[in-house]
């Protein structure tokens, strides 16, 4: 039996996709998410200074570090990817 393989037409490219930043992102807001660089990570400079800010006023940014962390993991990869990479959603 012959197997077939999907060709390539000029028409047709293939899909250039972003690499999955989900384990990395994960792990870095659970082991030092109150300094925010899992948002960096992500690309979102903003949130990652305003998380900055959050835990040196109150001390929230670790306590959403970890939180986010363990979101990012439970997540499907594709889901994760859809939501903060493709979506861009900021916070949690």
């Amino acid at each position: 039996m012959e197997t077939t393989r999907p060709t390539e037409h000029w028409n047709n490219p293939p899909v250039r996709r972003e690499e999955n930043k989900k384990v990395v992102a994960g792990i870095l807001g659970i082991l030092v998410g109150y300094l925010g660089i899992h948002k960096f990570y992500l690309g979102y400079t903003k949130e990652g200074i305003i998380q900055i800010l959050l835990n040196l006023v109150c001390g929230l940014g670790g306590l959403i570090g970890l939180i986010e962390g363990i979101i990012y993991l439970v997540k499907t990869d594709e889901e994760f990817y859809q939501t903060y990479q493709v979506g861009r959603k900021p916070w949690l």
